[in-house]
Order: structure tokens, then sequence, then C-alpha cells
């Protein structure tokens, strides 16, 4: 476990011109992990992000009899191929802050026969609601304990004879669909999903790679993928690249900082993940990607960020799923550039780590940002002459994407920031302040106790 500690920022970063690594893609590393464990044979995944997340999927597959080694900076998964678990001792599985490891270890737990697992994770996941996993899941056929019970801890009881079923994702909820399809991967016939709103594709990329028999068909300007499940699944070699929601902090804090230019390398831009990148150019953001290549099913490239004058934004609903992990970002440029920006459609957002429009409209507040929200909106009114007078003091909430958000601000902002549970971050970026050192940031860090 974590020590706790905080953060304090006292010093504005100043211009300048690095070149960078951020940390590789925590999504594909679950995902990765997950699929293998179904397979027949030994995986070689190199660059598995190795983040508490992570951590914790690689420790419930080892409870599950999935054997695990790391040899030469890559993680080899030894697969017993479909429906293979065994039951875990105590009958126990924790998957810490994850709901991304919850949702879908959960849907490969309910298509396994005879397993009857209790899943549970933190203080802060254990309150997420997971009716939209339990419903579907239940449709194919394995039973949640407590019946009436929509939050972990939950105990799993798998079915021997799962069910194929038609799923109509509303959401855009990308681990809301992992999860159906990942339990398809070991239920007999044809599960489909139906998008209504397009969502990240790394699940989908990773089985069409390894030839599983998955198909995606366009229904006007959305998907229907169709999975044929109870079909073996060979071993395969996958190389995992940066992640474009570790980018995203260090594209925020170039935009903003005059005279400033960054090059971040190797970075995943599938295109279900640079909603980000989109918003930003429609505000004016001089950001490119080159060197674009597909590298193990997924777009790789380079990002090149320069200092700009941005303005506010009326951002369009469509590009919110690709942009999802990235709004609390964006919430604060638009807090300290003039004008007042809107962001609607982000209802998704009250069901993440914490609820992070609430927390955010929390945190710009205390700064003297004003806001108005909606269940499913928010608006910022822009102030970029704010200035902080007295130490500054945020919560993280033990949400990852809060506490970076507000480092930026930290950053960007005179005065001083202190931001704490900043060891949350190591739940998708554990090197994310060595990082930022890297290219200037000045910051302290102070023990918290528990």
């Amino acid at each position: 476990m974590n020590k706790k500690f905080s953060v304090l920022i006292k010093n504005k970063i100043t211009k300048f011109n690095k070149t960078i690594l951020v940390e590789n893609d925590k999504s594909i590393s679950h995902r990765a992990l997950l699929i293998a464990s179904q397979c027949i044979g030994p995986s070689n995944l190199k660059g598995v992000l190795e983040s508490e997340d992570v951590k914790n999927t690689i420790i419930c597959l080892k409870k599950l009899g999935v054997k695990i080694l790391k040899k030469n900076k890559k993680y080899i998964v030894y697969g017993n191929g479909l429906r293979s678990f065994r039951k875990p001792h105590k009958n126990l599985l924790y998957v810490g802050n994850s709901g991304t490891l919850a949702r879908m270890l959960i849907a490969l737990v309910a298509t396994h026969p005879n397993l009857k697992v209790k899943v549970s994770g933190d203080k802060s996941l254990n309150k997420r609601d997971m009716k939209r996993i339990i419903e579907p899941l239940s449709k194919i056929g394995c039973t949640f304990y407590p019946r009436d019970k929509t939050t972990l801890p939950l105990t799993i009881e798998g079915t021997s004879m799962p069910l194929a079923q038609k799923h109509t994702e509303t959401l855009g909820s990308a681990q809301v669909k992992s999860a159906i399809l990942l339990a398809a991967i070991n239920t007999h016939g044809i599960t489909t999903v139906q998008e209504s709103k397009i969502s990240r594709n790394h699940t989908e990329n990773l089985l069409t790679a390894i030839k599983a028999s998955i198909k995606i068909k366009k229904i006007k300007k959305n998907n229907l993928i169709s999975l044929r499940g109870q079909e073996n699944l060979s071993n395969f070699n996958l190389e995992i690249h940066g992640d474009p929601s570790s980018a995203a902090p260090f594209i925020v804090l170039t935009l903003l900082t005059a005279g400033s230019k960054l090059l971040i390398k190797n970075v995943n831009c599938n295109p279900t993940r640079i909603g980000f990148i989109k918003i930003l150019k429609k505000m004016n953001a001089n950001i490119k990607i080159k060197n674009l290549k597909k590298k193990s099913g997924e777009l790789v490239g380079d990002i090149i960020v320069k200092s700009s004058s941005l303005k506010p934004i009326n951002c369009p609903k469509k590009l919110v799923p690709a942009a999802i992990d990235e709004f609390p970002l964006l919430f604060s440029i638009a807090a300290i550039i003039k004008g007042t920006s809107k962001f609607s459609g982000i209802r998704e957002l009250r069901y993440k780590e914490s609820d992070r429009i609430k927390n955010m409209e929390i945190g710009l507040n205390q700064i003297g940002i004003r806001t108005k929200s909606t269940k499913d909106s928010l608006k910022i009114f822009g102030n970029p002459k704010i200035q902080i007078r007295n130490t500054l003091k945020i919560f993280s909430k033990k949400d990852h994407r809060i506490a970076m958000a507000f480092f930026c601000l930290g950053q960007l902002l005179d005065g001083k920031i202190l931001i704490y549970d900043f060891e949350t971050v190591n739940t998708s970026f554990p090197k994310f302040l060595i990082t930022m050192k890297k290219i200037g940031a000045q910051y302290e860090i102070q023990k918290q106790s528990s």
C-alpha cells in the first residue's frame, strides 16, 4: 500500500523546450493481461504499465491460477485456455481503486463454471455503482450476492451455461462494452454489442489482432460488434506504448506556458483516445501528431505541442467519449483562459473514481472560479487574472485525475496549492512527478498522516 503524501506547489513553471516519454497505456495493459489469461500458451507482453491498478490485475490473475512471470522487461502470461480460472485462496479478489479491472474481471469470473468469488475494492471503488454490468451479466446466467446490492464487495457465482446476448451500450462506456466482450469469449453462440456512442476500442483491436471471431460493422455513425465465443484463442506477442491520458497534463502545461515546446514520443494515438487533442485544436491549440505507424494493432505517433493562445469552447458532445479521462484537465484550462466554456454530455464523469464534475467544481470554486453545473454538464467562467492569496488546500478525493489537474493549475497560477492524497497518481502514472521535474516543474513532497 502506498504511503500517503501531499504535494505543495509554490512556484509557476517557466518556459521549456523538452522531449519526453510518458508511461505506457493503462487501458491496454489491463486488457492484454486479462485476455492473455484466456489464451492457450505463453503470451509475451512488452511495456505493461507497472501502476497500482495494473499490479492488482496481475495479483488477481495469479490468485485465479494464472502463471505470470516478468523476464527482461516483459511479462509472460501462461494462459490455460478458456474458462480455466481456479478457485482463489479465501475466495477473495481485491481490485483496489480500478473500476476497469473490477468490471472486466467480474465479467470473466461470471462465465467460469463452479467458480464463486468475492470481489472487493478500496473505500472509493466500493461506493461506485456496478449496476451497469450486473444487469447484462445476470442475463448471461451468473448470480450476484447479495441480490439487491449494486456496489462492491459482491460475490459472483459463475454459470456453467453462459448465454449469448444482445446488448445496447447507451452510456458510451468502454468498460461496460469490454466486460460484455470478455464475457462473450467464454459464451456459446454470438454475442452482439450495439454502440450508440463510440468509445475506446482497445478490446476490439486486441481481439481482432489475435484472430478471435469478432466482426465490427458500421451502422450509420455507430458500431455493431459481434463475437462468437467458446473458440480457442492463441497466445500472442504485444508491445504497449505511451498512454495518451498520461501525455495530457504535459500538453496542458506546454500550451499555457509562454514560449514552450514539447515533443512526446511513442504515444498511442488511437482515434478513440485523442478526443482531448481534437477538443484542444478547436480551442486554437498548436498540436501536431507525426510519424504515425500501426504497432501491435494500435496507431502510435509523436505529439508536438507549442504554447498557444487558447479560446473558450462549447464542447461538441460527439467528442466526449474519446476524451472522457481528460475532462478534469479541460476544466482546468477553461478556468484560466478568457471567456465561458461549456461541457455537455459528461454525465459519465460522475461515475469515475470520484464524481469528477462535483470535485473539480469544488476545487475551482475554492480558487475563485465561477461555475454552473447540472447532472450532465458544467459551465466554467474563465478568469485568466485569478490569483491565489492564501495556501489553497485541495483534496484529491483519492482520484488521480483530480490530483493531476490541480497539479497543473498549481504550476500555472501565482500562489500556493497544497494537494492532499497525491499518492493516488500511482494508480495510473507512478513516474508522474519524476517526469514533471524533467520539464521544470517545481514542487515539495510532504508527509501526510493516515
